[in-house]
């Protein structure tokens, strides 16, 4: 899980720095969020699933404002690295992580996931190309299919989304959590 996450940062975290004081009221793919909320969100998650990965509690209960801060671009490349670390150690994946009573590597696969996902979000709401490193998207496709069913009934994922004629892989694994994968990048 260690060197999946450190692909999907290796990807995430430039389309994060790169993203401008303009473009954090655009709207993206995720109905609920805004470009900050969506960054805000996705800071939390960082932050949280580093706990459970050492089998410690997380607090989802709120959802700071990172991006107040000063030098949060920098904040966010550091608790993701400190994530990465997180996963890695021996361990992370073994048992169960945290009050979520998941097995460690569903946990994993979930921040996986968000990293992801919402790295694709970030991308369309501002305009950019985003691509998923190819092992990345190996490694979650089984998990996503797995947790779908949970995911739709915990509002986490919407409905499927019919993939295009001649899909990849990760057009697929968008449109099993909801998004339409086609939808073309903003801006």
């Amino acid at each position: 899980m260690g060197d999946l996450l450190r692909a999907a940062a290796d990807r995430a975290v430039p389309l994060i720095a790169g993203t401008g004081e303009e473009s954090l009221d655009a709207p993206t793919p995720c109905a609920e969020y805004d470009v900050r909320a969506l960054l805000n969100h996705l800071f939390a998650v960082v932050v949280n699933f580093q706990a459970l990965a050492a089998k410690e509690a997380a607090d989802f209960s709120t959802t700071p404002d990172r991006l107040a801060e000063p030098g949060w671009r920098e904040g966010f490349a550091v608790e993701t690295g400190r994530l990465v670390e997180a996963w890695a150690a021996p361990g992370a994946e073994e048992g169960t992580s945290g009050a979520m009573g998941l097995p460690a590597r569903t946990v994993g696969a979930m921040v996986l996931l968000d990293l992801t996902v919402h790295a694709w979000d970030l991308a369309r709401a501002t305009g950019r190309a985003f691509e998923p490193a190819p092992e990345v998207v190996a490694g979650l496709v089984d998990e996503v299919e797995r947790m779908a069913p949970m995911a739709r009934r915990m509002n986490v994922f919407g409905e499927a989304v019919e993939p295009p004629a001649g899909a990849g892989a990760f057009e697929r694994l968008l449109a099993t959590t909801g998004r339409d994968p086609g939808e073309r990048p903003r801006g």
